[in-house]
């Protein structure tokens, strides 16, 4: 054997060592394992493919979230009509949803809808009780029905869950007033008043009901 053909087979035998190496050390790329991205967008095609991207597909709103939408878009024109015929499709989708039954219960309001406004704010408070909001405009529809009693109770109950909200006293006032109890109308109206200042309306009340004790 040659000094040259010695060599060729140092080579060789060097090239098989270090091919066997990396085939069972395991570090070689394997058929069938997908490439996981290290950071989000991490490029995977190098510079000749940079449209081969890792990246988070945009999220799309629920068709529940998009009536919603719908609703409150078609509130906002006044459009009251529209905005039920998009919440009836949203109860459809989510009958305990408390998002849902509040826009109902509002746009069933402004559509004198009183009955079904009650049915719509019941069943909220029957899923979140402590909704004061809930409470307070149920009390609202309650007043306008007749039922002076639960409409009483249900400010009661809205002013009790957060008495600083000034709305919540002057709705109460309100309903005070209509019944002839116009004592403690007034005090409901300083409350009222006495939280936020600018409800110019509660100041008019309270002037027009001193006015009226002296």
């Amino acid at each position: 054997m040659t000094t040259f053909q010695f060599f060729l087979l140092v080579v060789a035998g060097g090239v098989f060592y270090l091919f066997f190496k990396q085939i069972f050390s395991g570090n070689h790329p394997k058929r069938g394992v997908d490439f996981e991205a290290k950071i989000p967008d991490e490029q995977i095609g190098g510079i000749n493919r940079p449209d081969k991207i890792f990246s988070s597909p945009a999220l799309q709103p629920s068709r529940l979230e998009q009536l919603l939408a719908m609703a409150d878009d078609a509130v906002a024109k006044e459009d009251f009509e529209e905005a039920k015929k998009a919440l009836g499709s949203a109860l459809i989708l989510g009958a305990d949803n408390t998002e849902v039954l509040g826009r109902m219960g509002y746009v069933q309001v402004q559509r004198a809808e009183y009955t079904e406004a009650k049915e719509s704010y019941e069943k909220l408070l029957s899923i979140d009780e402590s909704d004061d909001m809930a409470h307070a405009s149920l009390a609202n529809v309650l007043h306008k029905l007749g039922d002076e009693e639960g409409a009483q109770m249900h400010h009661e109950r809205a002013i009790s869950l957060d008495p600083e909200y000034a709305p919540h006293h002057f709705n109460y006032a309100n309903t005070l007033y209509d019944l002839g109890r116009k004592k403690e109308a007034l005090e409901e109206y300083k409350k009222a008043y006495a939280l936020d200042n600018t409800l110019e309306v509660a100041k008019k009340m309270i002037e027009e009901l001193e006015g009226e004790g002296e």
